[in-house]
């Protein structure tokens, strides 16, 4: 495709349903930046989701930075160039991935065309159970089951460390580990002299995995979490700004790992994954997928490229149905799986700027 190309950006403010905890805190909005490709012919449309206090791009910078990324595209091959030189900022680098697959493909928001973009198939995913009272959790977690998941992950590391362990207990003693697949999230609360006790006893419950137990950045701690931990650990926070190959192999030989987690606007989108995914394979170090607050926009990239990843483990794609103003589309949960709809419109009108898709 050798047609001029231009582009621009705008901001959009997505705005939880309600308050979503977790041990960082509370979050109430979430921004995200949307990056449109121009052609004679064709328009992509790239979400760059960034997540203040945990993407390493600076949020005040951002749309400066976006702005010089648009002001430097005037063809594909140039997109394309940009791309090498985006590394460390991950959620542009992304977007800009999606934007161009988009331009490129033959049907809007089809980027990985695939059993399941054309609506015959669906993928399992995990229910989200976020923090907050005891009594909040409860309510999500029968909703969750209510809604036909049987894998469920919870956020813990923000309540009192008791309770948590009290609403395990109760949810084990209803669903046995043949019934219900549990996951759990501390987002780095633990303190590293008091994780392994942390984890023995979580263990009891028997947990799938535990997500990133203390801050990222000690990997010999790490290291030694997950040789004595009684619960496979996953790695998420911990890939965020490990950019060249041979600091991802270092880090992955080091810390040992029973699991990784890819975030694609964390951590340098698709191409920056599938590096990833060849290294863990190396290492028989599993893995999944999960979606990192996007919109439907990204998301629906990040569903369609992991579908194509055949990775049969629940994959954490459920974000979709967070935010009060989302962008209707495609793409609906049915019995804890994702699936997609070809036959349902998406709807951007405060997206399409310029002229229709």
């Amino acid at each position: 495709m050798r047609d001029s190309l231009s582009a621009e950006f705008q901001a959009y403010t997505l705005n939880f349903k309600r308050p979503s905890g977790t041990s960082r805190g509370v979050l109430t909005q979430k921004p995200s930046f949307f990056l449109t490709l121009i052609s004679e012919r064709a328009k992509g449309i790239g979400e760059c989701g960034i997540l203040p206090g945990l993407s390493v791009e600076s949020f005040q910078d951002y749309p400066q930075k976006l702005a010089e990324v648009a002001k430097h595209i005037h063809s594909v091959e140039s997109a394309e160039k940009l791309l090498q030189k985006l590394t460390p900022f991950p959620s542009i680098r992304f977007g800009l991935e999606m934007a161009l697959l988009d331009l490129k493909t033959a049907n809007p928001f089809e980027l990985f065309p695939s059993a399941f973009s054309q609506g015959e198939a669906t993928q399992a995913i995990n229910g989200l159970v976020w923090m907050g009272d005891l009594s909040f959790m409860k309510d999500q977690l029968r909703l969750r089951l209510e809604e036909g998941f049987r894998c469920i992950k919870i956020k813990i590391g923000a309540l009192d460390f008791e309770e948590e362990l009290r609403l395990l207990q109760k949810i084990r003693k209803e669903f046995p580990v043949r019934d219900i697949e549990l996951r759990v999230d501390a987002n780095g609360a633990f303190d590293p002299h008091l994780a392994l006790d942390k984890l023995k006893r979580l263990a009891k419950y028997d947990i799938h995995s535990i997500e990133q137990p203390i801050r990222q950045g000690q990997w010999q701690e790490m290291a030694r979490l997950c040789e004595e931990s009684p619960i496979p650990i996953a790695l998420d926070e911990e890939l965020i700004g490990v950019w060249e190959k041979e600091e991802k192999a270092r880090l992955l030989s080091t810390i040992s790992p029973q699991y990784l987690i890819y975030k694609p606007s964390l951590i340098g989108g698709i191409a920056a994954c599938e590096e990833w995914i060849g290294l863990a394979k190396n290492q028989n170090v599993g893995w999944w997928v999960t979606s990192a607050l996007e919109s439907n926009i990204g998301l629906n990239a990040i569903a369609q490229w992991t579908y194509t990843l055949k990775n049969s483990m629940p994959q954490g794609l459920g974000t979709g149905s967070l935010y009060t103003n989302n962008f209707p589309s495609p793409l609906y949960i049915a019995k804890g799986r994702l699936g997609y709809n070809p036959k349902h419109p998406w709807e951007l009108d405060k997206l399409l700027v310029k002229g229709e898709r």
